[in-house]
């Protein structure tokens, strides 16, 4: 029975208080160290999803319209280039650009069904409501899991193509990286599939930091709702708005910080987490990196991973690349 014909069912995959569990551990490890740090999928409750979707509306913001035009321009080739049954996006949020790659893959003949893989339920069920009325010969399913550690328990079956866009890549260290994409090459198999992958390529200061900290404030605002989300879910005490929102370029590790710098001296609890922490004046606290890349480096990284491009489109600027990999 196709899933999408009847109320949508969510394979859940996280343990019990999978989420609850895994903020615990991540505010435990970050707010200890020398140099505090959290990371970005803490932003995104309710509000924060709301913030970054005006942020994607932004003139500054340039990354989420660039690659939904490349998608316009190229999905087609992408589809001919890489003939898929199954398409699996990895962290699918509101699967907005979605549509874009399935009437692609429909057009090329082999696609049946489609694949949202995210931690939230709300957003896996509100974005599989709108594909099903679309696309009702279309196999839909809904899988809450966390794709840095559980790719293992993706459907295998036929020829697939692995989405993993926004540049959500970026956010990732590194050795994270490495891991991912390693995982993502096992999940492909030796049946034949393909990563499509979209990343921010390396631009100017002057261009990329304006995209992050935008005149209006939306950004920072979104930037402290992770002090938000740790208020609401483990009791904390941030006073929310005596933190400035920052964003920098590393340009040693090729990537955007955004960082939360304290404008007094505090004391916060996060009884939740079983913390006290103290804030010095000035003292910032890293809540994301946005890693860009250059042509070599994606290929260099997919390359160790045990894969191989076979296309690659960019926008006129070259601001935004879409690489589209197999196992080696």
């Amino acid at each position: 029975m196709n899933p999408s014909k009847t109320a949508l069912e969510i394979v859940h995959h996280l343990p019990p208080h999978y989420l609850e569990r895994t903020l615990r551990q991540d505010v435990r490890a970050g707010l200890t160290k020398p140099v505090k740090t959290l990371p970005p999928k803490w932003f995104y409750d309710q509000r924060g999803s709301e913030l970054f979707e005006q942020i994607t509306q932004l003139p500054e913001y340039f990354p989420t319209r660039t690659e939904r035009q490349i998608l316009e321009d190229h999905a087609g080739e992408m589809a001919a280039a890489s003939p898929t049954e199954t398409l699996i996006e990895l962290g699918s949020g509101s699967s907005r650009k979605t549509p874009l790659l399935l009437d692609a893959l429909k057009a090329a003949g082999d696609l049946r069904s489609y694949v949202a893989v995210d931690v939230s339920d709300s957003a896996l069920t509100e974005a599989n409501s709108g594909l099903s009325r679309d696309y009702p010969d279309l196999i839909l399913q809904a899988v809450a899991a966390d794709f840095e550690s559980q790719l293992q328990l993706l459907p295998r079956e036929g020829h697939r193509m692995v989405a993993f866009l926004g540049g959500t890549i970026g956010n990732l260290e590194p050795d994270a990286r490495a891991r991912l994409l390693t995982q993502v090459r096992e999940l492909l198999g030796e049946e034949g599939g393909s990563l499509l992958l979209g990343t921010g390529l390396v631009q100017p200061p002057e261009i990329l930091i304006p995209a992050y900290d935008d005149p209006r404030g939306v950004t920072a605002d979104f930037n402290r709702n992770v002090l938000r989300v740790l208020n609401a879910e483990l009791g904390a005490d941030f006073d929310v708005e005596a933190f400035e929102h920052v964003a920098v370029w590393n340009e040693a590790e090729e990537w955007i910080e955004m960082r939360l710098r304290a404008t007094r001296t505090m004391q916060v609890q996060l009884p939740g987490a079983g913390l006290e922490i103290s804030f010095d004046r000035g003292e910032e606290l890293r809540t994301e990196v946005s890693a860009k890349f250059r042509p070599g480096k994606i290929a260099a990284e997919l390359e160790a991973s045990g894969l191989t491009i076979i296309g690659q489109w960019t926008d006129a600027e070259e601001r935004y690349a879409m690489t589209l990999a197999e196992p080696s």
